[in-house]
């Protein structure tokens, strides 16, 4: 019998799916802690929303296991405690958002004062409470993918899992989103993220896993970790080349281009220290900042060159 880690959200073991003769998840292994915001990122055709669907129990596996809040994935009582918002979604267009909640919370079988005090929490959380009569028929995409957001949030779920859910939002809608999923972070809800905008899942996420062939081939700590790598970018005049080999001392990858000089350092408890050997040395320091890698530039990395746009 197989078990599973009742610790985790998530929690897949080899999980694959064969559409015919087309492979559309090659060997999907993760592991989702609970609390955390879990970003899901990849290339289109690279099984994403497969991945999706079996974790929901829409899609049956070809092989493979997985559990979700520590119960094989279809278990019925668990998936009570999920929540899901798809990226193509269609609501019926005579609802309004209030009777769309308040249908769904009889669904859930929910008493009806309950579902009523959670819909208008809701309702307002989205920004949609001056909204909440109309029909829906009048809605924009972007208040449409927030009425959505709402419903997925109706059980109270333990794990929510988000398929684009800014795709259709100006950026008061994202930011709005992005402190909901931040505030369910704070509740202890597992939030799991299929986004194409690598901004917003930096601005987010804890961890992401990069999904690439159907098969998860990296997995990353958006947290800077204690010995991430800092790109230092010092510029200043009249340096010389004792000055410039001195910084050796404060890291490595040392590169001078010009007035220009790049180096690669363990902290940015570095940077005090930097600037007071420049200045030491006669120099006139004109500039100094330090950035982590980005996302974007971690996705490219390990994407490879042999990717094309989707």
């Amino acid at each position: 019998m197989t078990t599973f880690e009742p610790g985790l959200a998530v929690e897949t073991r080899h999980l694959r799916k064969r559409f015919g003769e087309k492979l559309a998840v090659a060997d999907l292994s993760l592991a989702v802690r609970r609390g955390e915001v879990f970003g899901f990122l990849g290339p289109n055709g690279a099984g994403k929303t497969t991945s999706l669907k079996m974790l929901l129990g829409l899609v049956e596996p070809t092989s493979g296991s997985g559990a979700l809040l520590g119960a094989p994935i279809g278990d019925r009582a668990t998936r009570a405690k999920v929540g899901f918002l798809p990226e193509h979604f269609r609501f019926p267009e005579w609802l309004s958002a209030r009777e769309l909640l308040r249908f769904h919370g009889r669904l859930l079988e929910l008493p009806e004062a309950v579902t009523r005090d959670r819909a208008e929490r809701l309702l307002g959380e989205v920004d949609l409470l001056d909204a909440a009569h109309r029909p829906m028929r009048g809605y924009s995409k972007g208040m449409l993918q927030r009425a959505g957001l709402a419903l997925a949030l109706l059980g109270e779920p333990e794990l929510v899992f988000l398929d684009e859910p800014t795709s259709g939002l100006d950026p008061l809608g994202r930011l709005l989103v992005r402190d909901l999923m931040r505030a369910m972070r704070d509740r202890g809800v597992t939030v799991f993220l299929n986004s194409h905008l690598l901004g917003e899942v930096e601005a987010t996420c804890d961890r992401v896993a990069f999904v690439k062939a159907g098969q998860v081939v990296h997995e990353h700590a958006i947290a800077a970790a204690a010995g991430d790598p800092v790109s230092v970018l010092l510029r200043a005049g009249g340096l010389d080349g004792e000055t410039v080999e001195g910084l050796a001392r404060f890291g490595r990858d040392l590169r001078r281009d010009g007035d220009e000089v790049h180096l690669a350092v363990d902290s940015e408890d570095a940077l005090p220290e930097i600037a007071r050997w420049v200045v030491s040395r006669g120099a006139t320091l004109r500039h100094l900042s330090a950035d982590r890698v980005s996302l974007e530039d971690k996705f490219l990395e390990v994407m490879g060159s042999d990717q094309r746009p989707g």
